[in-house]
Order: C-alpha cells, then sequence, then structure tokens
C-alpha cells in the first residue's frame, strides 16, 4: 500500500509513531498528485512550497517530542471559496480571479492549530452555484470513476481530490447538497454538520441560511475526527451555536440496535432512477439487518423543498453577490463610459451565465410586488418543513434517503436543461432548508460502474446518531474500500 492510499487516521498514527517522516508523506502525496490531477484537474491552487516548509516545522516539533495536534502533518485540500491568509480565493469566477485573502477562516486556523498541512485550494461551481462543476470559469473537474462523467458540485474538486487520493481529507460547502452530492459521485464520505455547529466566518457567502462547511473524508472515522477538529462556537460567526465542545469519535459504534431509521417511500419516488432505488433498497435491508427498529414517516411538506429552496438561495444570492461591482471588490471593466457602465460591464465580464441566472431570479423574487408572492411565502413553508421534520424525529433517531436520484452523468448532459440540473438537488435541499446534519456513504454501484451514494440525516446537532448509524453501515458493506481505477 501506498502512503497516499491511507486513511488520514492511519496516516496521522504512522507520523506521531515516526514510522514515515512528514516530507515523506508529502513526497507520496504531491508525487500522486502530479500523475493524476493532469487527468482530472480538480486543484486550482496548489500550495507546495508551503506545504514542504510547514512540514519541516512540524517535524521539527515531532522530533523534540511535542505535540503535533490530532491531524500532525496530514495533507488537507480546502474547497476554494474558503479563505487562507495570503493565498487566492476565487469561487472559480471570473469576477475574483484575482483576490488574494487577507485573513484565515476560522475553520483554516482550526486545521493548522491541529497540525494539518493545506496543500491546495480545490475546484467548484462558479460561487457554489451548481451540481456538477461545470460552470467553474478555469475548467471542468472529471469524476475518477468515469472521466466521461461529472464528480457532481459544487464542491467537486474537494470530492475528487479524496476520491483520487490526492488529499487525505478535504473541506467544501454545502447550500443545498454541494457536499453530500459529489461524496455521492465520487464514493466518499461527505458530511454537513448541523446549521451552526461549524463556523462559516471566512466563507466566501453564497446564501448565508443555507451555508454549511463540512468534510470530504475517505471513511467515517475520518469524518468524525475532522468534524472533532473544525466544530465549535466562533464569536466571529453570529450565526455559531454555543454548545459544549464533544469528541464525536464516540459516536463511531459499530451497533445498529439502538437506532430507529425512518424511511418514507412516498418522498423519494420522484424522479428515482432504478439503480438508484435498488441501492436505497438494499441500503434499508441491511439496516434492518442488522438490527435497527425500521418505522414509516410521512413528510408532508418535503416535496417542496426544492421550490423553496430556489426562491431562498437566489434571493440571498442576489443580496450578497451585489458586493461585486467593479468598485472595491471583483473584476473590473477595463473600458467604461460612465459609473452604471463600469457596474453593468464589471458584472457582465465577471460571472458566469448561471451565477447571472440566479442573480436575476433572486432579484425577481425580491422585487416589489413579488416579495409576499413568493419570498415570503417560501419562508413560511421553509416553517412548515422544518415542523415537518421535527415530528419526524419524535418517532426515529435517523431518515435513511437517496443522495441523489441518478448516479453521476456526463459532461454537457444537463447545461443546456437548468431545470434538469436543479433536480438533482431533490433529496438534499430539505436537510439544508431545515438545517440539519446530513452524510452520504458510498452505497453501492451502478451497472457501469458508477457510484451511488446512500444519505442517513439526523435532528439538529444530533451528529453523534448520525455517525453511528453511517459509521455500522459502513463497517457492515464492502463499498467505501473500492477505489477507482484512475494512475
Amino acid at each position: 500500500m501506498e502512503l497516499y492510499n491511507m486513511t488520514l487516521s492511519q496516516i496521522a498514527k504512522k507520523i506521531k509513531d515516526k514510522e514515515f517522516t512528514i516530507k515523506e508523506v508529502l513526497d507520496s502525496q504531491f508525487s500522486r498528485i502530479e500523475k493524476v490531477e493532469p487527468k482530472l484537474e480538480a486543484y486550482i491552487t496548489i500550495l507546495k512550497d508551503e506545504a514542504y516548509k510547514r512540514a519541516e516545522e512540524l517535524q521539527a516539533k515531532l522530533d523534540n517530542n511535542e505535540d503535533i495536534g490530532i491531524l500532525g502533518g496530514v495533507p488537507i485540500a480546502i474547497k476554494d471559496n474558503i479563505c487562507m491568509k495570503d493565498v487566492k480565493a476565487t469561487c472559480s469566477s471570473r469576477m475574483l480571479e484575482n483576490f488574494v485573502s487577507p485573513y484565515d477562516a476560522t475553520v483554516v486556523k482550526l486545521l493548522e492549530e491541529n497540525g494539518a498541512i493545506i496543500i491546495g485550494k480545490t475546484n467548484m461551481d462558479e460561487f457554489a452555484m451548481g451540481s456538477s462543476t461545470e460552470t467553474s470559469y478555469f475548467k471542468k473537474t472529471k469524476n475518477p470513476w468515469n472521466t466521461e462523467c461529472v464528480p457532481g458540485g459544487s464542491s467537486g474538486g474537494s470530492a475528487a481530490v479524496v476520491s483520487s487520493d490526492m488529499a487525505y481529507a478535504s473541506l467544501g460547502s454545502d447550500t443545498g447538497g454541494s457536499i453530500r452530492q459529489p461524496a455521492s459521485y465520487c464514493s466518499v464520505v461527505g458530511l454537513k454538520p448541523t446549521y451552526g455547529l461549524v463556523s462559516r466566518f471566512g466563507l466566501i457567502a453564497f446564501a448565508s441560511s443555507l451555508d454549511q462547511i463540512g468534510t470530504f473524508t475517505k471513511d467515517v472515522e475520518d469524518a468524525a475526527i475532522m468534524l472533532n477538529v473544525i466544530a465549535g462556537h466562533d464569536a466571529l460567526d453570529t450565526t455559531s451555536a454555543n454548545l459544549e465542545k464533544k469528541d464525536y469519535r464516540q459516536a463511531l459504534v459499530n451497533d445498529a440496535k439502538n437506532i430507529t431509521v425512518g424511511i418514507d417511500n412516498d418522498f423519494i419516488k420522484e424522479g428515482l432512477n432504478n439503480e438508484v432505488k435498488v441501492v436505497y433498497d438494499n441500503a434499508v435491508n441491511k439496516m434492518k439487518e442488522l438490527g435497527a427498529n425500521i418505522v414509516d414517516i410521512k413528510l408532508d411538506y418535503a416535496k417542496y423543498s426544492l421550490a423553496t429552496y430556489y426562491i431562498i438561495a437566489t434571493a440571498e444570492a442576489s443580496s450578497n453577490l451585489g458586493r461585486y461591482d467593479g468598485i472595491r471588490y471583483g473584476h473590473r471593466a477595463a473600458e467604461f463610459d460612465d459609473l452604471l457602465d463600469l457596474y453593468k460591464k464589471s458584472r457582465t465580464e465577471g460571472f458566469g451565465p448561471e451565477v447571472k441566472r440566479r442573480i436575476l431570479l433572486g432579484t425577481y423574487v425580491l422585487s416589489s410586488g413579488y416579495y409576499d408572492a413568493y419570498y415570503k411565502r417560501a419562508q413560511q413553508v421553509r416553517t412548515l418543513i422544518i415542523e415537518d421534520f421535527k415530528k419526524a424525529f419524535e418517532k426515529c433517531d435517523v431518515m435513511i434517503i437517496p443522495t441523489a436520484p441518478k448516479p453521476a452523468f456526463k459532461f454537457g448532459e444537463k447545461t443546456s436543461n437548468p431545470l434538469e440540473m436543479y433536480l438533482e438537488d431533490i433529496y438534499t435541499v430539505p436537510v439544508n432548508i431545515a438545517g440539519l446534519p446530513g452524510i452520504s456513504v458510498p452505497g453501492g454501484f451502478s451497472n457501469t460502474g458508477l457510484p451511488i451514494g446512500i444519505q442517513f440525516i439526523a435532528a439538529p446537532f444530533n451528529e453523534e446518531k448520525l455517525l453511528q448509524a453511517a459509521y455500522t453501515f459502513e463497517a457492515n458493506t464492502p463499498y467505501g474500500s473500492k477505489k477507482p481505477e484512475i494512475n
């Protein structure tokens, strides 16, 4: 086994036990990147020199028998909408092509305080708006399992680097499924924590009431380790929950007998591919076989989640992206007649088609005469969806649903039909609408060998049950151990 094949927990232990130097781990990691990155195009920025410098500092500490943290010496990647001091944060947009962050996001500080080595920034859909990583201004990231297919989005780069062993773990952001859907497409573990559990300070906003930073890892144990590092109250984020710090590794118990799993077969009927249906049915049967109590639940309003999401998310995007006008922030047009022309040309040149589409939609639903009909009503439906889930979690500990309605699709297949693209998020957006934690774990494969993920959902701040269910499922199924043949 090559060093880069190992999980985060395995390599962290070997570094601490001094079986390998941190430089040797980095050598292995960058050798892998040099070989695979040209085929996948998952990174926007690679921080090779910075990584080796940090490795020297950490190795000196280790040689002196000092603590280097739970992630000591482990190479980690972060999505390019998360700020890191003196490093570009482009959001894969021409608008921020040359923006260099003057500060660190809280999650970056936490990673580094715990010894991680951040080796690069990953490609994404522009401003996190997309489900395929096709809207990136710079490049289209390929799926490691089939390079003719998309890796999912918007955190496609972060999923691809973990799936292809180009990082031991990565951070992404999830506004409507942008961690869990690419995790499903790339056969990795994608964790979206409860809204407020992980600080959003330093995350470039798309939709502030929905955005949440989360993780991509090779297994559920690594997800728990990463969550231990990044979870916690942050005074710099006004939406951050002030809760007692937990050790999520304690939840990793291979036992389903004390877990009640809720299913709503009516909710998952819409748009579900037959192969995904088989994987989902097998997952439910597996949890039952392992001793879980399976109960029927009814989500009356969850079917309205997608419509609700695309009103609220676009409205917030319209507001958040208003700052990029060519004056203080973002791309500035070289030639213009007056101030209005500067605004117009800078935004026309700086934003791609999907971002423009969502800004226009958001501006429309917030405009006079339409606010009550669309935005206000969407917020009212959001309350009903939240209540829906509250009632459901009175009956069960976790819910199980497919992560995505279909396996990964080919490039260009859905770009001409935005609505069809939006439907890829049908099983993930309810979690964001209600602020719940969700995790996608490898659940099986299609007939053509494409990964299919299974999603577990829990009540707010009940990550322990979420991780226990996911860990138990993973421990008793073979899918997570299979690797893509990308070399």
